[in-house]
């Protein structure tokens, strides 16, 4: 019989820590959100912000890291994977959570692996990782406008896009952490 052993994820939100509440910072809202519904207490280093916890996700108690850099999202790479390294070091444990224009706001796209599709921030990821691509990606609509995209991801989140990030969002995001957790389960 095999011997289960407790996941250990780490999870990191891409944003602008000094544009928060904006679409393109989305990963961080969602990452406050999850601190607060699992109680894990966020404080603040060099680097970023970090919370650990052990947790129950669903029906999977988890070993979870949460953090937020402080570098701006383009250069947030190497904050990111400093961290990384000092908790899971495992690529299939590491899952950011970045906003997606390609996906209507309601959606959440689950991916291992892969390009940076277009994406700065997962872009630098990628280079602090030395070309590494093995890692999650959970990419949280934003949806998009006629305006220009650059524009568009500063704007502020919606009402209705905070709640929906704070609770059904939520909810959808932490099932699929649960099914990563599983999979890297021992």
């Amino acid at each position: 019989m095999a011997i289960s052993t407790v996941p250990h994820l780490f999870i990191a939100g891409l944003g602008n820590l000094p544009y928060p509440m904006t679409r393109h910072s989305l990963g961080q809202f969602v990452i406050d959100a999850l601190a607060t519904r699992l109680g894990i207490q966020m404080k603040s280093d060099r680097g970023g912000y970090s919370g650990h916890g052990n947790v129950l996700i669903g029906n999977t108690s988890v070993n979870l890291t949460l953090f937020k850099s402080k570098s701006l999202m383009n250069i947030s790479g190497p904050s990111i994977v400093k961290a990384y390294r000092q908790t899971v070091n495992s690529p299939s444990s590491m899952i950011i959570l970045t906003d997606s224009l390609s996906h209507r706001v309601d959606a959440v796209s689950v991916k291992l692996g892969g390009s940076a599709n277009g994406h700065n921030g997962v872009k630098s990821i990628i280079s602090a990782l030395g070309g590494e691509m093995g890692f999650y990606r959970f990419r949280l609509g934003i949806g998009r406008d006629e305006s220009d995209a650059a524009e568009y991801v500063m704007r502020q989140l919606s009402s209705h896009e905070r709640r929906y990030w704070d609770n059904n969002g939520l909810d959808l995001i932490l099932r699929e952490i649960e099914k990563v957790a599983l999979k890297n389960a021992g």
